[in-house]
């Protein structure tokens, strides 16, 4: 009998995660079903590849069970929290990517570390200086990519269009005054699994 109130209780918590229950997370508030845009099937592929997500980060470390928030909407994954190096940050946005039917990946994720403001704005300069040059290529599809500078080193991620634009990214990014090093994780589209058709 005990055996099955604890098979219950289990079933109802998961049922709980599942699409149609009014949930809060990162963005406040959720929606009921009824007044959710989506489509009930993409609500399902939505909650399926979160679910996905949430599994993968576990296996990777346990930590990232409590650090990490993830959200899936139609396909777009939002990650959120705070890890300790931006290797680690790097190694989560790859997984988010490699999750079946990702459409795109907005990264969050902040690095803990104590608050060092010269550092600081050094890095938020050389931001800003590669995100002006990216701007201004012509041949750069700007929006694709997002920009983290970490104690002079750059990491960039996104999507390329060519093998010659995601050359030109790291290009620009290498030309940047004080820049020590600049990592690199840019897909070619022709390489996704999933392309939008």
């Amino acid at each position: 009998m005990k055996f099955k109130i604890f098979i219950l209780i289990c079933v109802t918590l998961f049922l709980s995660g599942c699409v149609g229950v009014s949930s809060k997370g990162i963005f406040g508030t959720g929606v009921s079903v009824a007044l959710d845009p989506r489509s009930l099937g993409t609500q399902i592929d939505d909650s399926i590849m979160q679910k996905n997500l949430s599994a993968r980060l576990l296996i990777m470390d346990k930590k990232y069970f409590l650090s990490i928030k993830s959200k899936v909407l139609d396909g777009r994954i939002f990650l959120t929290g705070k890890v300790n190096n931006p290797e680690e940050k790097l190694k989560i946005t790859k997984l988010a990517w490699e999750t079946e039917g990702a459409r795109s990946v907005r990264n969050d994720i902040k690095i803990k570390e104590k608050f060092n403001f010269q550092q600081s704005a050094k890095d938020i300069l050389i931001t800003s200086q590669l995100r002006t040059a990216l701007i201004l290529n012509k041949e750069i599809k700007a929006t694709n990519y997002q920009i983290d500078t970490y104690k002079k080193k750059i990491y960039v991620y996104g999507i390329a269009l060519t093998s010659d634009e995601k050359m030109s990214v790291i290009k620009e990014a290498k030309e940047i005054l004080d820049v020590e090093n600049v990592i690199a994780s840019i897909l070619i589209v022709d390489d996704l699994r999933i392309q939008k058709n």
